[in-house]
C-alpha cells in the first residue's frame, strides 16, 4: 500500500495531543457507541482509553468484513506440516463457527466477564475459541499448549476460569504430547475448580472425558449462533500471563477498545498491510505476537492470516517458512531472530530459500529479542527484502520502536537497531536517576505516560504490582526493564534486559555488544554472553556458543579467534577470556534465550526451572560444560 502521511508529522501529532490523535484513529472502526472522550483516568490514577465507547472485537474481526464484501475472502489459512493438514477458512466460515461456538459457551454457563482458559496449540479451533469468548464478553487467557501442570494450576487459581478449553494433544516433529492428562493434573493441584473442561479430540490422540465435567468441543458447535455483544471500551478482552521476577506469573490485561484501535493502526502504519493482503507470523497463539498478529490484528484489518502449526526446522526442513511464503503469497512475515538463526544453522547458504518463489514478500519483521547484525545481514542476503527489527513487549501488545513501512519519510532499517519510536510512544533513554543520557550512551529505556491505546492498563487483579513493577521506578514513566541507546541519527538500539548489562570492575558492559561480535564469526550459529560472579572484578563475561554444522576448523581455534575478536573490538577491560562451546542454548518456547537462568546456573544460585523453557534437559548439558570450564578442561586464554 502507498504511504499516506509522514512519520515525523504523525509521531509529533500523537505526542502533542494524544487524546485527539487516538480519537481520530478510533473513527476508523465501527463502534456500537462512538466514544466522545478518548483518555480518562480511573480511581487509581491509571490511564484508560475510550471508556464511554462500546464495541466488540469479534464483530470487528468477522461480522464487519462479511457485511462489507469480504465474505468469501480467506480469513485464516491453517497450514500444519506436523499433521499434514491444510485448510482455508473464509470470513463467512470463520464467523459461522465463532457465532455457534459462542452460543455453545453461553449454553454451558459462560457469561460476560467470566474467564476461559484456552490450552491449545496453533489450531483454527483455538482461534474460534478466542473470538467466541470476545463475542460474548468472556475474558480468555491462552496458555501455551503443553505447559507444565504446576504452571497451569497457578494460572487457574489466578484467573479463576469458569471453563477450560483444551486439545486432546499436540504434536512436535514425530512426538505426540497428550494435553488432557496435564489439564487433569493441573486441576488436581489447583484450588479453583472450573465447571467444565471442553476437549477438542484430535485424530492422533484421544482424551478420556470425565462424565459431567468434560464436554466435547464439537458438541458446543451444535448450538445456535449468537450475535456479538456491545461492550465498554475498557471491558477486558484477555489476560496473557508473562514471567515475573518473583516466580508468580503476571496477568497482563488487554481491553477491547484501545486494543482494537491500536492494532488496526499498527497493521497499516507499522506493517503497511492493506485489507485483502496476507500476513504470516511465525509465532504461537500462546504469546503476545500470536494474539496481536496471528489473530486480532490481521482480522481487524481484513487481511488473510497464516496459522502455522510446526517449527521453522524439521517440519520437514529448514525451508518450511519459505514454502509458506511462496504457497500462500505472503506480503509480510514476522518471526523471532531465533527462528532465523535456527534456519541459518541448518541451511547456512540459504539454498532452500532459492527453491521457492518469494517475490510476494515485501518485508521480514523480527522481534522478541535483539536481532544481531550477523543474523540480520544473512536474512537480508537470502531473502533480498528489507529486514525490519522492531521492539515491543507483552505489556505493550504492539510495537514501540520500528521502521514504519506504512508511513513516508522513514529512514531505512539499520542492522542492530529497532528503529524509531512508533506514534503514541515517547521513548526516552535515561540514567538510574531518571536524567537523559547523552547520544550513544547506554541507559534505561522508559516511555513517558500516558501509554497509547493497546498497552496494558494494569495487571489482572493486581494494581499494586502493576504500579510497583512498572510505574514507581521513574514517576511519570513506564519502565520497560530494557537497556539501550540512541545514535546520532536517532536510531534506537535495544541491548536487552537491564540485568543483561554486566559490571566488570566498575565498567558497565553490554552482553548484547559482545554477542554481536561472537555472532559475526562465520562458524557461530548462535550465542549468549552472561556475566559470572568474580571476586576480583564483580563480574566477568563468558560466551556460550553453538557452532554451525560441518565446521572444518577445530574448537580450540574457534574459541581463540572469538576471544581475540571481543578483546580487539571492545578492549582488555571487557575481561573476556572464556568461550564454552555447547550443543544448544536454553530458550523459552517463544525462542528467547534464558540468560538470567544461565547466569544463576553459572553462579551456583538456587533457581526454579522456568515454566517457559523449551527443554529442561538443556540445563544439565550447560551445567556439565560450565563445570568442565571450572576444572580447566574448557579452553581459556588471556590473549
Amino acid at each position: 500500500m502507498k504511504p499516506a502521511c509522514s512519520y515525523a508529522a504523525t509521531h509529533a501529532a500523537s505526542l502533542a495531543d494524544p487524546a485527539a490523535f487516538w480519537l481520530a484513529q478510533a473513527h476508523h472502526l465501527q463502534w456500537d457507541k462512538l466514544p466522545t472522550k478518548a483518555l480518562t483516568q480511573d480511581k487509581n490514577g491509571f490511564y484508560r482509553w475510550f471508556a464511554d465507547g462500546e464495541l466488540n472485537t469479534s464483530f470487528l474481526c468477522l461480522d464487519y468484513h462479511v457485511q462489507h464484501g469480504r465474505s468469501e475472502q480467506p480469513a485464516l489459512i491453517y497450514d500444519s506440516p506436523v499433521t499434514n493438514t491444510l485448510r482455508t477458512y473464509t470470513y463467512a466460515e470463520l464467523l459461522d463457527l465463532t457465532a455457534r461456538f459462542a452460543g455453545g459457551l453461553r449454553a454451558i454457563g459462560v457469561a460476560q466477564g467470566d474467564r476461559v482458559i484456552i490450552y491449545m496449540p496453533n489450531l483454527p479451533e483455538a482461534v474460534v475459541a478466542m473470538l467466541a469468548c470476545a463475542r460474548i464478553g468472556a475474558v480468555h487467557s491462552v496458555v501455551f499448549g503443553g505447559f507444565a501442570p504446576h504452571e497451569l494450576a497457578l494460572r487457574i487459581d489466578d484467573a479463576e476460569p469458569r471453563v477450560i478449553i483444551c486439545a486432546s494433544g499436540g504434536m512436535e516433529f514425530d512426538r505426540v504430547i497428550p494435553y488432557k492428562p496435564l489439564v487433569d493434573e493441573a486441576m488436581a493441584q489447583a484450588t479453583h475448580q472450573p465447571a467444565h473442561v471442553v476437549v477438542l479430540q484430535r485424530d492422533f490422540v484421544t482424551a478420556n472425558l470425565q462424565p459431567g465435567r468434560d464436554l466435547d468441543y464439537q458438541e458446543l458447535l451444535r448450538a445456535a449462533p449468537v450475535a456479538a455483544v456491545p461492550l465498554p471500551g475498557t471491558h477486558p478482552l484477555y489476560i496473557l500471563y508473562t514471567s515475573g521476577t518473583t516466580g508468580r506469573p503476571k496477568g497482563v490485561l488487554r481491553d477491547h477498545g484501545g486494543h482494537a484501535v491500536a492494532l488496526r493502526f499498527s497493521m497499516e502504519a507499522v506493517y503497511g498491510l492493506a485489507p485483502g493482503e496476507t500476513m504470516f507470523a511465525g509465532s504461537d497463539i500462546g504469546w503476545a505476537v500470536g494474539h496481536s498478529y496471528i489473530v486480532y490484528g490481521p482480522l481487524i484489518q481484513g487481511c488473510t492470516s497464516v496459522l502455522f502449526e510446526g517449527k521453522p526446522v524439521r517440519t520437514p526442513d529448514a525451508g518450511t517458512f519459505w514454502r509458506l511464503v511462496a504457497q500462500h503469497q505472503v506480503q509480510v512475515m514476522f518471526t523471532a531472530p531465533t527462528a532465523i538463526r535456527a534456519i541459518k544453522k541448518e541451511d547456512p547458504d540459504g539454498l532452500l530459500a532459492r527453491q521457492h518463489d518469494l517475490s510476494s514478500l515485501r518485508q521480514l519483521f523480527v522481534a522478541g529479542e535483539r536481532c544481531d547484525p550477523a543474523t540480520y545481514t544473512w536474512a537480508e542476503n537470502v531473502l533480498q527484502v528489507p529486514i525490519v527489527d522492531h521492539w515491543w513487549q507483552t505489556e505493550s501488545g504492539w510495537p514501540m520502536l520500528a521502521t514504519l513501512v506504512g508511513l513516508e519519510g522513514m529512514p531505512p532499517p539499520r542492522a542492530g537497531s529497532a528503529g524509531f519510536p512508533v506514534p503514541g510512544y515517547d521513548v526516552q533513554i535515561v540514567d538510574e536517576e531518571g536524567a537523559p543520557v547523552p547520544t550513544g550512551t547506554t541507559g534505561l529505556v522508559v516511555v513517558k505516560l500516558p501509554l497509547p491505546p493497546g498497552c496494558f492498563p494494569t495487571l489482572w487483579r493486581d494494581d499494586a504490582r502493576f504500579k510497583e513493577g512498572y510505574l514507581s521506578t521513574f514517576p511519570g514513566y513506564y519502565f520497560s526493564g530494557d537497556g539501550g541507546y540512541r545514535d546520532q541519527d536517532g536510531y534506537c538500539y535495544i541491548m536487552g534486559r537491564v540485568d543483561d548489562v554486566i559490571n566488570v570492575a566498575g565498567h558497565r558492559m553490554s552482553t548484547g555488544e559482545m554477542e554481536e561480535i561472537l555472532a559475526a564469526h562465520p562458524a557461530v550459529a548462535e550465542c549468549a554472553v552472561l556475566g559470572i560472579a568474580d571476586a576480583l572484578r564483580g563480574q566477568v563475561p563468558v560466551g556460550l556458543v553453538v557452532l554451525k554444522d560441518g565446521q572444518a576448523i577445530g574448537e580450540e581455534q574457534i574459541e581463540r579467534e572469538l576471544v581475540s575478536s571481543v578483546r580487539t573490538q571492545i578492549g582488555a577491560l571487557a575481561c573476556f577470556r572464556a568461550v564454552v562451546i555447547v550443543k544448544r542454548l536454553p530458550k523459552t518456547r517463544s525462542g528467547k534465550i534464558l540468560r538470567k537462568t544461565l547466569r544463576q546456573l553459572a553462579d551456583g544460585e538456587a533457581f526454579g526451572i522456568p515454566s517457559t523453557i523449551d527443554d529442561p534437559l538443556i540445563l544439565d548439558e550447560i551445567s556439565t560444560a560450565l563445570q568442565r570450564r571450572a576444572l580447566g578442561t574448557a579452553f581459556e586464554t588471556s590473549v
